[in-house]
């Protein structure tokens, strides 16, 4: 399946005052998964393996890491039933770049989907997707809906991250290394 989404993550400080918020305004809650990502070396954008006890799937997506609403071009394959297999297949096959553990608590309002998420040495975060799975509503219209629930919960620009879980995990990484070479030292 293709499609498009708005998306935008954002450092949550308060994950209980998103949920209220949420619940208020009508958003239909899908349940708490623990995911875990796993994130293998291509040519061109992002390809994860996501296995979790709501979510299987393999995505790509290519997406700008360099505005406020990022747009992303999604190719996403349901992998219920087969993850152990093609999980097998992919670590044969490419290199892992980043591995991404999460509980993630999933909130939909219409097309628009909320994750509360707590990742594993990384903190909380709040992520909204505006999603367009049949181009009928388009960039400006899922644009608008993102802004509109940026305003509602109150998210900070000073909140709002342009790097995905894996950039940061990989940013983690390279910091430790560093750190190990200048022990050392």
């Amino acid at each position: 399946m293709k499609h498009i989404n708005i998306e935008i993550k954002a450092r949550c400080k308060n994950l209980d005052r998103v949920r209220k918020i949420l619940r208020a305004h009508g958003a239909v809650y899908k349940g708490r998964d623990r995911q875990v990502d796993t994130y293998f070396a291509t040519s061109s954008g992002r390809l994860k393996l996501r296995e979790g006890e709501i979510e299987n799937s393999l995505i790509h997506y290519e997406r700008s890491d360099d505005e406020r609403l990022r747009l992303s071009r999604i190719t996403r394959c349901d992998t219920n039933g087969i993850g152990v297999d093609l999980k097998a297949v992919l670590l044969n096959a490419l290199p892992v770049l980043a591995i991404v553990d999460k509980r993630r608590e999933i909130y939909f309002v219409d097309n628009v989907k909320f994750h509360l998420d707590r990742v594993v040495s990384l903190g909380t975060f709040l992520e909204i997707e505006a999603i367009d799975l049949d181009g009928k509503r388009g960039v400006p219209v899922l644009r608008r809906q993102c802004d509109d629930f940026i305003d509602l919960l109150s998210v900070e620009e000073a909140d709002l991250l342009q790097c995905s879980y894996s950039d940061m995990v990989l940013g983690e990484a390279r910091e430790d290394a560093g750190s190990q070479l200048q022990a050392a030292a």
